[in-house]
């Protein structure tokens, strides 16, 4: 069976789900009773950075209150909802910043031939819904290798991609495709360098395809986040936070320095969504994301 953007499934299948606490960088068993920053609850936005923040994180908060609480801590958009939850987050204000379904697989992608036809026809029908709800980013994977070369997956996705790409842009819309680490999270996973990223969006050369850079998985598979991000920009329209190791919170438990990364992302001109994508081990977990977007606004 297809493995299904459901990220809470693909942890528990890894392995990491009954153990993410003791992924934190201190020991899993004083993780939960850890207490986030004291909220600065006068805290003033400055505009630079557009905050998102990933559902699936926050799986267990019913989403209209979810969203509420989001609004109240200046979060602007939800990253990774389906056609299903649109309409509960735009009564609340918020737009969907990245959207997906359950067809939408990170294993069997688009560099995979065999996969085309199907993913064609799913992605037109979520194209098509994303445009009539002013959605502009649509989510894509480029599939585990299964011992294929690289270059021979960047043509396969070409093909795969190049049709659904023309009819999107006729609908506003933008096919993402995401950078996920294959060390840890991901194994086998195609699209697990810049590089080859990038290499795609040459081929392809359509201006409403551009690259997720995950900055949790970038640091896993290639460190020198803050130069990738400054020499190749250009070919990135969203950005995912959480901390290394761990994919947990974004403060100083973990070696990512956030702060300096957010700065470099303002500084490129970046006017799309940074969206929060860590698993909080807090108690609290909307208090660690208030935590998160503090540190992220610059």
């Amino acid at each position: 069976m297809a493995e299904k953007i459901n990220r809470r499934k693909l942890l528990k299948n890894l392995g990491l789900g009954a153990g993410l606490l003791s992924f934190s960088g201190i020991p899993g068993v004083f993780a939960s009773s850890l207490k986030p920053v004291e909220a600065k609850t006068d805290f003033q936005y400055s505009g630079k950075i557009n905050h998102s923040v990933c559902r699936w994180c926050y799986q267990d908060i019913p989403l209209q209150k979810f969203a509420r609480a989001c609004v109240g801590m200046g979060i602007q958009a939800i990253d990774l909802l389906k056609p299903s939850e649109w309409d509960t987050v735009e009564k609340e204000g918020l737009v969907c910043s990245m959207a997906t379904d359950d067809f939408a697989s990170i294993t069997d992608g688009f560099n995979d031939p065999a996969n085309h036809k199907k993913l064609q026809s799913a992605y037109k029908a979520l194209i098509k819904k994303a445009s009539e709800h002013n959605i502009q980013n649509v989510i894509c994977f480029s599939g585990n290798r299964r011992g294929m070369d690289g270059e021979t997956g960047i043509q396969n996705c070409v093909t795969g991609l190049t049709p659904l790409l023309d009819y999107a842009a006729g609908l506003n819309v933008n096919l993402v495709m995401e950078l996920l680490n294959s060390k840890v999270d991901h194994v086998d996973y195609m699209c697990d360098h810049t590089k080859w990223g990038i290499e795609l969006a040459q081929a392809l050369n359509k201006p409403n395809f551009k690259l997720l850079y995950d900055i949790y998985h970038m640091q896993i598979m290639e460190g020198d986040v803050i130069r990738t991000i400054r020499e190749n920009h250009e070919y990135i329209s969203h950005y995912h936070t959480g901390g290394n190791p761990g994919r947990n919170e974004i403060n100083d438990s973990q070696e990512l320095n956030y702060p300096a990364i957010m700065k470099a992302i303002y500084e490129t001109g970046f006017d799309g969504f940074v969206a929060q994508e860590f698993i909080p081990t807090y108690d609290d977990k909307l208090a660690a994301l208030r935590e998160g977007i503090q540190i992220c606004d610059i």
